[in-house]
């Protein structure tokens, strides 16, 4: 157990060291930025997800935000037979547009958006077990132009992961 802690320690710091690196929105306007998001595409290193990443669908993420700043994450995924939800609450770093949910041990950022069309979130999954990164493609409508896909690509590698972790989710018409 002590031998696995300075490595443990080490993957830490590098991911935290990975988050300092991730652009931030600058002034983001949460006013702007609530709202219902589909989320069409998908890149990352999580073992789950890229085992799941075939079968996936189109999902949607409903973003408010509390008075105190901050935000509010319900998730709408459509699997199989029925429609799975998630909610998350992520407190406000004291950056506006960066976030963090201390239960899950997760850094959310939105790196980039143009409020009306599209959102590009980098979150982090700081889990002893196996620590993740993933770019998220938000859009208002559930088509993604090719230029706005072939942006989100171009940024997938700076990230530090590669086009085979890539997922473009299609319309799930649920």
């Amino acid at each position: 157990m002590t031998a696995a802690l300075p490595s443990l320690a080490l993957a830490l710091l590098c991911l935290l060291q990975a988050g300092a690196q991730v652009p931030v929105q600058p002034n983001l306007d949460t006013e702007k930025f609530a709202g219902v998001w589909h989320v069409t595409a998908i890149a990352s290193n999580c073992s789950i997800f890229l085992k799941m990443k075939d079968g996936m669908k189109s999902s949607m993420a409903i973003i408010s935000f509390m008075p105190e700043g901050d935000l509010a994450l319900k998730l709408i995924w459509p699997l199989m037979d029925k429609c799975q939800k998630f909610e998350l609450l992520l407190q406000q770093s004291g950056q506006a547009g960066h976030y963090m949910g201390a239960q899950e041990k997760r850094d959310l950022r939105v790196m980039e958006t143009d409020y009306s069309h599209y959102a590009v979130l980098h979150e982090a999954h700081y889990s002893e077990a196996e620590p993740s990164t993933a770019l998220q493609l938000l859009t208002r409508e559930q088509d993604v132009s090719p230029q706005l896909l072939q942006k989100f690509m171009q940024l997938i590698p700076t990230m530090g992961l590669t086009k085979d972790m890539l997922a473009i989710l299609p319309k799930s018409g649920e």
